[in-house]
């Protein structure tokens, strides 16, 4: 099974650039007319049970949890969607991860991630996908994606996680713009210290033999740090899951 590491220091670093206010858009509107339609199914969301504090499990994954807004990604041949958790429509306002969606080879597929700015330091920051665009140095919009519920006509629900995660990495080999979330550390404690050094908001923790199942499960477990970031943030991360 293939897991490979993601080294932050030099990916995507390219996509570096200084981001005027006037070309940031602040909020999604919810669209009445049809985007892109399309065939593929709608999947309800898998949404990981947050705990208390980091563990050790034996076989299980742990990646960072990225401080973003949750999307899934719909690819019908040149129809493609980006739809959120609350079922609002961002298509129009990410282009360029849509048309680098719509590029891929695979003529159907659904991408569930996160779309995520990113600072010089590669710590997500989700207020700058909210307010007005930093003046530091930022990536662009990445969607960063952890799972793969439908691909190539494919309905991948019924297997296991490290299939899918297989198939991501397949797919989005060599992309600047959509990428597979980033791994930690195999020991669930190491991995939770590599969160606290490098600023992360926190980890999920995954069962890789876990099926693609709506709704909240136990198969996948988040830990957050207290009050991660709340001054800057502008608001208590504590309502977000």
């Amino acid at each position: 099974m293939r897991w490979p590491q993601i080294d932050a220091s030099k990916r995507p670093s390219r996509e570096y650039t200084r981001r005027p206010a006037s070309t940031v858009r602040f909020w999604a509107p919810r669209y009445t007319e049809c985007v892109a339609r399309t065939s593929l199914p709608t999947v309800t969301l898998m949404h990981p049970t947050q705990i208390a504090g980091p563990f050790r499990r034996e076989g299980w994954l742990f990646e960072e949890k990225v401080d973003g807004y949750r999307m899934v990604g719909y690819k019908d041949r040149r129809a493609v969607k980006l739809v959120s958790r609350q079922g609002v429509d961002h298509t129009a306002r990410f282009p360029d991860i849509v048309a680098t969606l719509r590029a891929l080879e695979v003529p159907t597929l659904i991408l569930d991630g996160e779309i995520a700015i990113f600072d010089q330091k590669m710590i997500s920051r989700f207020e700058w996908l909210r307010r007005r665009g930093p003046t530091e140095i930022a990536t662009p919009p990445l969607f960063m994606v952890f799972d793969c519920p439908y691909a190539r006509g494919k309905d991948l629900r019924d297997r296991p996680l490290y299939v899918r995660r297989n198939v991501i990495e397949d797919t989005l080999d060599d992309q600047d713009l959509l990428l597979p979330v980033r791994r930690l550390a195999d020991d669930g404690l190491k991995a939770w210290q590599q969160v606290l050094e490098r600023g992360y908001e926190g980890l999920v923790a995954k069962d890789p033999t876990s099926l693609y199942r709506g709704g909240r499960t136990l198969a996948w477990l988040k830990v957050k740090q207290r009050d991660y970031r709340v001054e800057e943030r502008g608001w208590d991360s504590r309502n977000k899951s």
